[in-house]
């Protein structure tokens, strides 16, 4: 690979790693909202951190397109650190979802 490929790939994983941890911190966000009772802000916040969860995804998914299934691309400590991302951000936005409804069920009248 020529440095400007591992420029662009440096780069593309940096922004996997961003918009992963964006997606995590607006979900913590969103739940911290949810036991103030602030739903209007819960709800919003949620919506954010889906569409940085979406970002992250479609950089993967480019990532994986790049690939092919064949070793395209190369497997370093950043790559597999982006990976940790953008899996830990999944589970954490799926389990504050849930704490969120909880939160939301345990606070109605």
């Amino acid at each position: 690979m020529t440095d400007h490929i591992d420029f662009d790939l440096e780069s593309t994983v940096m922004e996997l790693i961003i918009n992963a941890g964006s997606a995590k911190s607006l979900a913590m966000e969103a739940l911290r909202a949810a036991k103030a009772g602030n739903w209007k802000g819960a709800d919003d916040l949620l919506n954010e951190s889906s569409a940085a969860a979406k970002k992250a995804h479609d950089v993967q998914t480019q990532l994986i397109g790049l690939d092919q299934g064949e070793g395209k691309v190369p497997v370093n400590l950043i790559m597999v650190h982006a990976q940790d991302h953008i899996m830990t951000s999944m589970l954490a936005r799926e389990l504050i979802e849930e704490l969120i409804d909880i939160h939301r069920k345990l606070q109605q009248p």
